[in-house]
C-alpha cells in the first residue's frame, strides 16, 4: 500500500464556506479528493463573518482558543473551529474577528496584507500547537504565500517542519498581494530583508505573490498551458522574471471537475437529468428555463449562456461589438450572470433592453442560477483575454452545452475545435483576441447548430470527456510524492 501522506491546505476560500471564484472550487474538490484517498489533508481558512457557523456544525479545537497571535508589530488572538466539509475533510476555521469580521471576505482596507500574513502565522501556530508535521504545505495565491519564506526563517527551529515541503498554486497571477515596503515590519522578520526581493523593495513595495514563486519547493498553475504562458512577457504580469528562474519548479496541473456537483445525471438544482443518451430532457429544461426567463424565442433558436465574474480578464470587451452584431444578424438568444466592474455590468443591462426576450442578464451570484444556464443552454461563451484554468468550460462539456472559447490557458487545455471532416473536437475555438474572431467563432457555433449531425456529435464529444479529480487529484499526491523523496 503507498504511505497515506500528511499534507496541509492553506486557502483564503473554499466552497461551500466562502467563495468569490475558482480557488474555492478546487480548494475543497482537493480537499475531498485526497481525503477520499485516505490521506491526512487538514484545510485552513479564515472564518469570515459571512460563514455560518452552525450550518457547517464548527466546533471550537479545545486547544487552539484565545491563542496570541504576533504579526510583526501587530497583535491579534485568535481561535480555531472544526468544520467538515462535504465528502468528510476537515476545514480549520481561523477565527480572529479583527481580521475576518467585514462585510466581505477581500477588501480594499489598508490592512488587506496583515489580514492574510495573520491567517498564515494563525495556520502554522495551530499545526505547531496541535503537534502535527505536514509533509506538505500546499498554499494558493498571494494570500498564502509567505508560508514557504516563514517556514525557512520564523520556524526554521521547529521539528515538525523541517522535512515539510512546500508548494504554492497560482489560479490568477493578476492578483499579487502588492503592499508597501515601508510596512516591511509586518512581515515579522528582523534581519532578513536581504532574503526579500530587492528590486521590490528599492522601487517601495513588497509582492507576496513573488516570494512564494522564490521560495516554494514547487510552484504550479491550474493548466499546462498557463504555466508556458506566464512565464512569457505577454502573461507573466511583472513576475515573468521570477517565474523563468525557477525553470522545472514551474508546472501546470489542470484542475478536476466536482463531478458529485457539476454533472447533469444528477444535478441536484435540476427538475429532471439526462445523459447523452437522453438529450431530450435538455430540451424540455431548456423550454421550461426559457419559460421562466421570459425568453420569447422559440424552442428551436440556440440559447447562448454566461457565468462568469464581469472582469477584464474574461475579455467581456469582445462581445460589445460582436454580440449585438450577431443577435442582430441571426436567431440567438443569450442570458448572463455575474457581476463586477460597472462597465460589463451596464453593458448586459442595456443589451437586454435592446432585445427584449431574447437577452437576460442577472446581476450576482446565484448557485441554482449557474446549474440551470449549464443545463439549459445550447452554447456557453468564454472569449477570455487570459483563463488559468477556467471551470465553466469544463462543465459545460458534461452538461452537453458547447463552449466558445478563446484558445488561452485551460481553455486550449480542455476544449478541441470541432473538425467536421472527421467529426472530432468538443467546441468551438478561435485564436485571437479581438472582435472579428469572437464574431467568427459565434457564427461558426451557429452554423454548426444548423446542421443537426454535426451538431450531435460535438455535443457528445464534449459529454464523453473525463476532468474528473480522480484523474487530477492523482497528478498532484504524485507530486507530493516527489516533493518527498527528494
Amino acid at each position: 500500500m503507498p504511505e497515506k501522506l500528511a499534507i496541509c491546505l492553506l486557502a483564503s476560500e473554499v466552497e461551500p464556506l466562502s467563495k468569490t471564484g475558482g480557488l474555492a472550487d478546487v480548494s475543497a474538490a482537493l480537499a475531498k479528493y485526497l481525503h477520499g484517498a485516505g490521506h491526512d489533508v487538514r484545510l485552513f481558512t479564515p472564518c469570515y463573518a459571512s460563514i455560518d457557523r452552525a450550518a457547517y456544525s464548527a466546533q471550537p479545537v479545545a486547544a487552539l482558543q484565545q491563542v496570541p497571535l504576533a504579526v510583526g508589530p501587530n497583535n491579534y488572538v485568535f481561535s480555531v473551529l472544526r468544520a467538515q466539509l462535504p465528502g468528510g475533510a476537515p476545514a480549520y476555521l481561523i477565527d480572529c474577528p479583527a481580521l475576518y469580521a467585514r462585510t466581505a471576505i477581500y477588501t480594499s482596507d489598508p490592512d488587506e496584507h496583515l489580514r492574510f500574513l495573520g491567517f498564515t502565522r494563525a495556520a502554522l501556530t495551530a499545526c505547531q500547537r496541535l503537534a502535527w508535521a505536514p509533509q506538505v504545505l500546499h498554499c494558493n495565491d498571494w494570500h498564502t504565500a509567505f508560508a514557504p519564506l516563514f517556514l525557512r526563517t520564523a520556524w526554521q527551529d521547529e521539528p515538525l517542519f523541517a522535512a515539510t515541503r512546500t508548494v504554492l498554486t497560482i489560479h490568477n497571477i493578476g492578483y499579487q498581494g502588492i503592499f508597501p515596503a515601508a510596512r516591511i515590519a509586518d512581515l515579522g522578520l528582523p534581519g532578513r530583508r536581504s532574503l526579500l526581493h530587492q528590486e521590490d523593495l528599492a522601487a517601495g513595495r513588497i509582492n507576496a505573490l513573488r516570494h512564494g514563486i522564490r521560495y516554494a519547493d514547487s510552484v504550479t498553475t491550474v493548466s499546462p498551458t498557463h504555466a508556458r504562458e506566464i512565464c512569457s512577457d505577454e502573461y507573466g504580469m511583472g513576475l515573468q522574471d521570477s517565474l523563468r528562474a525557477r525553470g522545472r519548479a514551474v508546472t501546470g496541473i489542470l484542475n478536476g471537475v466536482d463531478y458529485d456537483e457539476w454533472d447533469p445525471r444528477h444535478d441536484r438544482y435540476l427538475p429532471a437529468h439526462y445523459d447523452a443518451g437522453r438529450l431530450a430532457v435538455k430540451g424540455e429544461l431548456k423550454r421550461q428555463f426559457a419559460k421562466r426567463e421570459k425568453l420569447a424565442a422559440a424552442p428551436k433558436v440556440p440559447l447562448a449562456g454566461l457565468v462568469s465574474r464581469l472582469a477584464v480578464q474574461k475579455g467581456i470587451e469582445l462581445m460589445f461589438e460582436a454580440l449585438p452584431k450577431v443577435l442582430g444578424a441571426r436567431p440567438l438568444t443569450f442570458v448572463a450572470l455575474g457581476n463586477g466592474e460597472p462597465q460589463y455590468e451596464e453593458f448586459f443591462a442595456l443589451l437586454e433592453r435592446r432585445f427584449p426576450g431574447r437577452v437576460v442578464f442577472h446581476g450576482g451570484y446565484d448557485e441554482e442560477l449557474a446549474h440551470w444556464i449549464e443545463a439549459a443552454s445550447d452554447l456557453f461563451l468564454m472569449p477570455s483575454r487570459y483563463e488559468p484554468c477556467g471551470l465553466n468550460q469544463m462543465y459545460s462539456l458534461r452538461y452537453g452545452t458547447v463552449p466558445v472559447v478563446r484558445r488561452t490557458g485551460g481553455l486550449a487545455d480542455s476544449v478541441r475545435h470541432y473538425n467536421p471532416r472527421n467529426g472530432t473536437g468538443t467546441g468551438v475555438v478561435f485564436n485571437d483576441f479581438n472582435t472579428q474572431a469572437l464574431e467568427w467563432a459565434l457564427n461558426t457555433a451557429l452554423d454548426l447548430y444548423a446542421a443537426p449531425r454535426h451538431w450531435t456529435r460535438v455535443v457528445k464529444n464534449g459529454m464523453q470527456q473525463d476532468f474528473s479529480w480522480d484523474r487530477q487529484g492523482g497528478k498532484y499526491v504524485a507530486l507530493y510524492r516527489r516533493l518527498i523523496a527528494a
